[in-house]
């Protein structure tokens, strides 16, 4: 059974917000009573994401943004800071995934590509808000990655590359936190029904696959303060199995 979380007065900062997990993941936290600070490319997109929300009884701040743009990102703290004064929450759920093509045959600019994505905006955004998360009594930060950096699978290894590094970067930061208030933690939503597991996979049928909302479940209790993890990589199939057995 999916418990309820309350996480009013807290706000949360979603990248990716606009679509798949991301858009789950901010309207759940809105309705658990977050703040959601939703990030993403396109500004109509985000629009929509915030009458979603608002239809809920929740509040959103809209930012529309490219993740690659690091004057932006380094312009970020600064306006949160003077707007919240702290974040509770970062789910850094964008990401960028190339066309299934062995490692060798990568371009260059895909490779740089998924990189600046996937693993440095991801960097740069850690920076950024640490001393807003700081600032909160209970920093919550989840990192969604794959299912693919344990298995390697063929034609992924650009996006795998990109994850792996990722999954690093939140591994150390979360070593390097393990005396503060925040916690960092890793999300393999393993495969889910997206439109970016439907263009890599176009012959499967998305409905065997779970919702994003559902994932986004998992992404609330991660985020919750009374979740004391730290450090950890948590398999979403594997949580929502535990939950049935409850």
């Amino acid at each position: 059974m999916i418990k309820t979380h309350d996480l009013s007065g807290r706000h949360a900062l979603v990248t990716g917000a606009s679509r798949g997990i991301g858009r789950s993941a901010a309207l759940s936290l809105a309705k658990a009573g977050a703040h959601v600070i939703a990030m993403a490319r396109t500004t109509g997109a985000l629009e929509e994401l915030d009458d979603d929300i608002k239809s809920l009884g929740g509040t959103a701040t809209l930012i529309p943004v490219d993740l690659t743009n690091g004057e932006a990102i380094e312009q970020l703290a600064p306006a949160l800071d003077q707007r919240f004064g702290k974040l509770d929450i970062f789910v850094a759920n964008a990401g960028a995934l190339n066309d299934l093509t062995p490692i060798t045959d990568v371009d260059a600019k895909i490779w740089n590509g998924l990189l600046a994505i996937n693993l440095t905006a991801n960097w740069h955004l850690t920076k950024v808000l640490d001393p807003l998360l700081r600032q909160s009594d209970a920093g919550r930060v989840v990192y969604v990655s794959t299912g693919t950096t344990e298995s390697f699978k063929p034609f992924w290894g650009a996006y795998t590359v990109s994850k792996a590094g990722l999954e690093a970067l939140a591994k150390t930061y979360a070593n390097e936190i393990e005396n503060s208030t925040i916690n960092a933690n890793i999300l393999n939503p393993g495969a889910t029904r997206t439109s970016m597991r439907a263009k890599a996979m176009p012959g499967e049928d998305p409905e065997t696959l779970p919702h994003p909302d559902e994932v986004a479940d998992l992404i609330v209790e991660m985020c919750t303060p009374e979740y004391a993890k730290n450090g950890a990589r948590i398999n979403y199939r594997e949580w929502r199995d535990a939950q049935v057995s409850d």
